[in-house]
């Protein structure tokens, strides 16, 4: 039993590397499995330009990855330390530190991502046809004390929806309609979780269209003008 406890200070570094770095081996390949399932998902469901919005907006999740091991492992090895030297006192003082720093560097974090979002995409290379798809679910209520946008709600009936995804997605009416509850769904809860707002409430946008009443093409065209009557306006 005392051998076991004392392990990392009696045992050949050679065999405790052996010993350690396969679970931490397999818990990598779990994290890129994770991330390989989550694509295809998407893929599927949104298609390419899904899987090309969330590629863009992953470096803002590795980047708290980055802050979050930074401050848990510096943290447990402080701790692993000042218990070895048996300076129990040290090692809450330095683990509670941690604990604080990790707190308030993610608040800031989320602080400055939710300010500049559009301007850090520019810097992750964001294209024009993939910013809708990594700003959508909440970009109103996050832009909402910006001046130069315009927050539009696109909408249509669940027949036409449903047309649409067999023509462009390949699937059949039963399949359309199931991913399209589901994704509406999940857009719905996303927005309520953060917001306390409802997703489809015409209070929350400037403009609602409904591309029944005007096709795509056209109701395309009408957002078109209407971002060029906002650019124009605020140049004046």
């Amino acid at each position: 039993m005392e051998k076991e406890e004392n392990i990392l200070g009696r045992e050949k570094i050679s065999k405790l590397i052996r010993k350690f770095s396969i679970p931490c081996i397999i818990s990598l390949l779990v994290s890129s499995l994770y991330n390989i399932v989550d694509q295809i998902f998407i893929g599927w469901g949104v298609g390419y330009l899904g899987n090309g919005a969330t590629n863009v907006v992953f470096p803002l999740t590795m980047i708290g990855l980055a802050f979050s091991l930074m401050f848990g492992d510096g943290s447990s090895a402080y701790l692993s330390l000042k218990l070895g030297e048996k300076k129990k006192e040290e090692a809450t003082k330095g683990v509670g530190n941690g604990i604080m720093i990790s707190t308030l560097v993610s608040i800031l974090y989320c602080i400055i991502t939710l300010i500049f979002l559009p301007q850090l995409l520019n810097v992750f290379g964001c294209t024009d046809n993939l910013r809708e798809l990594a700003l959508q679910w909440c970009a109103n209520f996050i832009l909402k004390d910006y001046k130069n946008t315009l927050n539009i709600f696109v909408y249509s009936d669940i027949e036409n929806e449903i047309q649409r995804a067999t023509k462009y997605y390949g699937l059949d009416k039963e399949n359309a309609a199931r991913e399209i509850n589901r994704i509406n769904k999940l857009r719905s809860n996303h927005y309520k979780y953060y917001t306390e707002k409802d997703w489809k409430s015409p209070a929350n946008y400037d403009i609602c269209i409904n591309s029944d009443a005007l096709g795509v093409e056209k109701s395309s065209e009408l957002i078109c003008n209407l971002v060029k009557s906002k650019i124009s306006n605020q140049k004046i």
